[in-house]
């Protein structure tokens, strides 16, 4: 795989890919609709697809303020998804910044 996406990857932890997942950060919701170009391009260029109705993605406030965005996440013209929270690997990841669904997953498991 590294062969196919070496000319994509970022920076750690700027894009990440695992198994099947891949992982793109941005401090934009513009800069992840570029990068999410770039890799719809080069995989479909591959052979690959990227698939329109699993995509998802999920906003995490970082830092305070107010940053409004009026620009939807694209993946080509499809809009995609926004998630509270995602699973992944038995950890449940939320936007908000909190662990309490992931302690009431792990207490309940």
């Amino acid at each position: 795989m590294d062969a196919l996406t070496s000319r994509i990857q970022g920076e750690v932890p700027w894009c990440m890919l695992f198994a099947d997942d891949i992982v793109l950060i941005d401090e934009s919701r513009s800069g992840v609709n570029a990068r999410l170009e770039v890799w719809r391009q080069t995989l479909e260029s591959k052979g690959f697809k990227l698939s329109r109705t699993k995509t998802e993605y999920i906003e995490c406030k970082f830092r305070d303020g107010s940053q409004v965005e009026n620009e939807d996440v694209q993946l080509d013209t499809e809009v995609i998804s926004k998630k509270v929270s995602f699973k992944y690997l038995g950890s449940i990841i939320q936007g908000n910044g909190e662990i309490d669904d992931d302690v009431s997953h792990r207490i309940g498991a």
